[in-house]
C-alpha cells in the first residue's frame, strides 16, 4: 500500500485526479501521524479537526465529480499563528493577546484556500516571533522531530517540525531575520524566503521592510508549487507585487549548468562556523560544479549589516507590543522585554538612518549579482542548539542574532534565499546550504535547489527522534 504521507504534492494530486485516493484518506492518514507525534513535538497551536475534515469531504466530492478547482485541491497546509485564517485565533505566542477568532484569512491563507487546500490548522512560534528559537510563554517548547532535546528554531518553529514529520504538504511561515530558513536547517527541510513583495500581507508585519513569507516543505517542487499559489496578489498589501506570480514548477529542472556561483563560507566576516558545517557546507557547493556552474569563492563586498537589524528590529517589536504596559510586561518573555525598551528608545531619526542604509547594501548586492548569479553560504553556523538556551553552550554569544550570522543580511536587501539540507552533524542533527539569488529571481534560487535535491536528495523522517 502506498504510504501517502510520503508522496509530493504533485504526485498526491495525480493520484487524486485518478480516483486512486482522495483527499479524505490523506487527511486521515495525516491527522494519524499528527496524534502519534504531536505529544512529543508541540508544533501546533491548534489543529481544525471539523473544518478540515468538511473541506476534505467538500474536495473529495469535487474529485468525484471530475469538477476540482485545480492540482491543489484537496492538498493539505498549515498556517504559522501570526498569520490570519478565518474562524481560527492568532495569538503570535503571546500571553497578552486575546483567543478572539480572526474574522477573515491573510492573502496568502486566502490562496490556499481558493485553491482547494484543506487548512489543518495553525503552528508555533516564539512570542511575535522575536527570535530564532522555537519556545514561547503561550505555546511552550516545541521541539525538533530529528532530536527532541533540542530547538527546531524559529520563528517558524511549528511549520517546520509540521513539515519535517510529512503533516501536509505546504507549511506557510514567515521570515524577518531568518525564520523560514533557520528552522529548515535545523530540521532538515527546504525553506524559502522570497524576494520582499512577491507574497502578500495583511495585516502589514511591524518589521516592515524586513518582513517575508513563505513555504516551508519536504521537497524543493513542493515549494515552488506552493509558491506558485500564494505569489498572486492582493490589494490589501500595496507593499507587495502587483504582477501575475508565475508557475514556479515550470522550468524548476533545468539545472545549473552555465551559471556563474559565488561561494562565501563566511561572508568575509563570521568566525563562528562549526567544523562539521564548515566541511558539509564546502562539500555541497563543490555539487554545484559537478553540476555543470562554475564555482567561485568569493565574498561578497557587504560587512555585518548587525547596526540596521537591531535598529529596523526592535523598533518592529516596540511598535508590536505599543499597547502593553508595564504590568502585562511580566506575562512576556524578559528577552522580548528587552528588544521592546531597546526599540522604545530609538528615535524617527535612527529608522529612517537604518532605512537608508538598508538601500545601500541592497544596491551593493544587485552590483555582485552582476558577476554571480547565486551565492552560497553555510545557513546556519551550527547544528540545532539544546532546549532551554539561546545560544550554544559554551559560546561566546550573548543574543540568538550572534549565532545567526548568515540569515538577517538577506532580509535586509530583501533577496529570495533558500535552505538545502546539505549533511548532518556528527551528533545527527540536519546541516543547511544557503542559495541566495539575485532580487526578484525567486525562480532560479529554486531552480538551483532542485537541481542540489536531485544529485543529493533530502534524508526524511517520519517519527521524531530522542
Amino acid at each position: 500500500m502506498t504510504d501517502l504521507l510520503s508522496l509530493s504534492a504533485r504526485q498526491c494530486a495525480d493520484l487524486f485526479s485518478r480516483k486512486q485516493a482522495s483527499p479524505v484518506e490523506i487527511l486521515d492518514a495525516v491527522l494519524h501521524r499528527l496524534d502519534a507525534v504531536e505529544p512529543q513535538v508541540n508544533a501546533f497551536v491548534v489543529v481544525d479537526r471539523a473544518g478540515a475534515r468538511k473541506a476534505a469531504e467538500e474536495s473529495a466530492a469535487r474529485h468525484a465529480k471530475g469538477a476540482a478547482i485545480g492540482p491543489a485541491d484537496g492538498l493539505i497546509g498549515t498556517i504559522k499563528d501570526n498569520v490570519m485564517a478565518k474562524g481560527l485565533p492568532m495569538r503570535r505566542g503571546t500571553r497578552t493577546s486575546v483567543d478572539t477568532p480572526s474574522p477573515d484569512d491573510s492573502p496568502a491563507t486566502a490562496r490556499l484556500r481558493e485553491a482547494g487546500c484543506i487548512i489543518l490548522g495553525k503552528t508555533t512560534l516564539p512570542e511575535i516571533g522575536w527570535k530564532g528559537l522555537g519556545d514561547s510563554p503561550l505555546y511552550g517548547v516545541t521541539r525538533n522531530p530529528w532530536k527532541t532535546g533540542h530547538t527546531t528554531g524559529g520563528s517558524s518553529a511549528g511549520a517546520a517540525a509540521a513539515a519535517a514529520l510529512g503533516l501536509g504538504q505546504f507549511h506557510l511561515g514567515t521570515d524577518g531575520l531568518g525564520s523560514i530558513r533557520i528552522p529548515a536547517a535545523f530540521t532538515g527541510v527546504f525553506g524559502i524566503k522570497p524576494s520582499f513583495g512577491r507574497v502578500p500581507a495583511f495585516p502589514l508585519s511591524t518589521m516592515a521592510v524586513l518582513a517575508h513569507l513563505g513555504p516551508l516543505t519536504r521537497r524543493v517542487e513542493d515549494a515552488a508549487f506552493m509558491l506558485s499559489l500564494i505569489g498572486r496578489p492582493d490589494s490589501r498589501d500595496n507593499t507587495a507585487w502587483n504582477t501575475p506570480c508565475p508557475d514556479y514548477t515550470q522550468g524548476l529542472d533545468r539545472g545549473v549548468r552555465g551559471l556563474r556561483i559565488a561561494w562565501s563560507p563566511r561572508l568575509g566576516y563570521v568566525d563562528c562556523v562549526d567544523p562539521d558545517v564548515a566541511a558539509a557546507t564546502e562539500k555541497a557547493a563543490k555539487v554545484f560544479a559537478e553540476l555543470g556552474a562554475t564555482v567561485e569563492e568569493v565574498d561578497p563586498p557587504i560587512t555585518d549589516p548587525r547596526a540596521i537589524v537591531d535598529t529596523l528590529w526592535h523598533t518592529g517589536a516596540a511598535v508590536a507590543m505599543k499597547n502593553v504596559g508595564p504590568a502585562e510586561e511580566k506575562l512576556l518573555d524578559p528577552g522580548l522585554v528587552g528588544e521592546v525598551k531597546s526599540g522604545r528608545a530609538l528615535s524617527g531619526v535612527d529608522y529612517l538612518e537604518a532605512f537608508l542604509a538598508r538601500g545601500a547594501l541592497a544596491h551593493k548586492m544587485a552590483v555582485f549579482h552582476e558577476s554571480y548569479d547565486l551565492l552560497l553560504t553555510p545557513q546556519m553556523p551550527t547544528g540545532a542548539i539544546p532546549l532551554g538556551a539561546d545560544v550554544p553552550a559554551g559560546s561566546s554569544f550573548r543574543h540568538w542574532v550572534d549565532w545567526s550570522p548568515f540569515t538577517y543580511p538577506f532580509n535586509v536587501t530583501q533577496q529570495p534565499a533558500a535552505s538545502v539540507p546539505c549533511g548532518f552533524t556528527r551528533d545527527g542533527l540536519p546541516i543547511g546550504l544557503q542559495i541566495v539569488g539575485a532580487m526578484r529571481d525567486d525562480a532560479l534560487v529554486l531552480q538551483a535547489a532542485r537541481a542540489f535535491e536531485q544529485a543529493r536528495p533530502f534524508a526524511t523522517i517520519d517519527a521524531p527522534r530522542a
